[in-house]
C-alpha cells in the first residue's frame, strides 16, 4: 500500500494489517516531508469513510470531533 490515493475497490480489499501499517507510519511521524504525512492522513480518512471498522483503533490519529451545527 502506498501513500497515494486508493480507489474504492482498493480500499475494499485492504486488510487490518494494511491499515495497521499505515497507522504505524503516522504514529512514528517519520516522513521526509510534511506532504507525505498528509497523504497518509488523507488515506486513513478515506478508509474511515468506506471501512470504518478498520480504522476504529486509530481514530485518535484522525482527530475528528463531532460538531453541533444546530
Amino acid at each position: 500500500m502506498t501513500a497515494t490515493s486508493l480507489t474504492e475497490q482498493e480500499i475494499a480489499a485492504l486488510t487490518p494489517e494494511d491499515v495497521a501499517h499505515l497507522a504505524a507510519r503516522l504514529e512514528r511521524d517519520d516522513y521526509n516531508n510534511p506532504f507525505e504525512a498528509l497523504q497518509d492522513w488523507h488515506l486513513l480518512r478515506a478508509i474511515a469513510f468506506q471501512r470504518q471498522e478498520l480504522i476504529e483503533p486509530y481514530l485518535h490519529l484522525l482527530d475528528i470531533e463531532a460538531y453541533d451545527e444546530a
